[in-house]
């Protein structure tokens, strides 16, 4: 593990945000659990170490006024740097996306229309890094998230790189060549289990290998990149389509059998019992291109 120190000499860069965006409820996701490590919190501002493609930063971000006044910790980065950091985080809010057809289309929809009066503002919170979302997602499988969150925390302060500004250590993912070289009783030490460490290990190798990327992904079509993605042993239809939701934004991708997307389908609607995915798929439909969108507002309700 590679650790870093930085004196601190700040700089700041503004960021101009759609009328459409809410910081205080991107921030109430960002705060969702005391053990995550990839970034810290307080009550107006986030602070996170980001991996360029030549160097570490750590930015702070505030809101005021509908900007985003992103603050470098550890130096004046070069202007490229800046603009790599600046795409980062417009990747993260996920800025670039026009939600006025989505509120539209919400707007008129018995289950969609009192969670986006609630939320307004609300944007999906991605994760910019495909190797840490399908991670993330095979970690999460089938346990709460509490104990996902445990289990992260372990892995990114165990794999993970770190870089220090003003005593304060700031974690990044780990990388996929430091998980392909590691053994299942490293994984199983921090409570994977034996399934969920192969099934990372195998992803991490698809990564080192150049086997799957990012950019071999980047602008081709859903499905195509789902069976991409699904070649990998681990990812299934579930963690493939998380993957491409947070990383990627794909507007129509959305986890079909979440438990959650269930149950909040349940509670809004009033229902008995949890829907049948063919109920959910038609619900879905009328949602169509704005599937993600829609996913997010309901896990957003529970």
């Amino acid at each position: 593990m590679i650790k870093k120190t930085r004196t601190s000499k700040t700089s700041r860069v503004v960021i101009p945000t759609p009328e459409e965006f809410d910081f205080d409820l991107c921030l109430s996701f960002l705060k969702r659990s005391p053990r995550e490590v990839l970034h810290r919190c307080g009550d107006d501002v986030v602070t996170k170490a980001i991996q360029l493609k030549d160097d570490v930063v750590v930015v702070s971000l505030r809101f005021d006024q509908g900007q985003l006044f992103l603050e470098f910790q550890n130096g004046n980065p070069s202007v490229s740097s800046q603009q790599e950091v600046i795409s980062y985080v417009r990747e993260w809010f996920d800025l670039d996306s026009n939600l006025k057809p989505f509120y539209t289309l919400a707007k008129k929809d018995e289950l969609l229309k009192p969670l986006v009066k609630k939320f307004y503002g609300y944007r999906i919170i991605g994760q910019p890094d495909l190797f840490e979302s399908l991670i993330w997602a095979v970690i999460g499988q089938q346990i709460n998230l509490s104990f996902a969150y445990t289990i992260k925390q372990r892995f990114v302060e165990k794999f993970g790189d770190t870089i220090t500004v003003n005593d304060q250590s700031f974690f990044l993912f780990p990388q996929p060549q430091v998980v392909a070289n590691l053994q299942d009783e490293d994984l199983l030490a921090l409570q994977f289990s034996r399934q969920k460490s192969k099934y990372a290990r195998g992803i991490a190798e698809a990564f080192a290998s150049g086997e799957i990327s990012k950019e071999k992904l980047r602008n081709i079509p859903l499905q195509e990149a789902k069976e991409q993605l699904m070649k990998i042993k681990g990812i299934g239809n579930w963690t493939a389509n998380y993957g491409l939701m947070k990383t990627f934004r794909y507007p129509d991708a959305f986890p079909l059998e979440d438990a959650g997307l269930h149950n909040a389908i349940r509670n809004q609607l009033g229902l008995k019992e949890k829907p049948s995915i063919a109920r959910v798929k038609k619900i879905f439909k009328k949602y169509k291109g704005w599937e993600a969108y829609a996913t997010l507002y309901l896990w957003k309700s529970l």
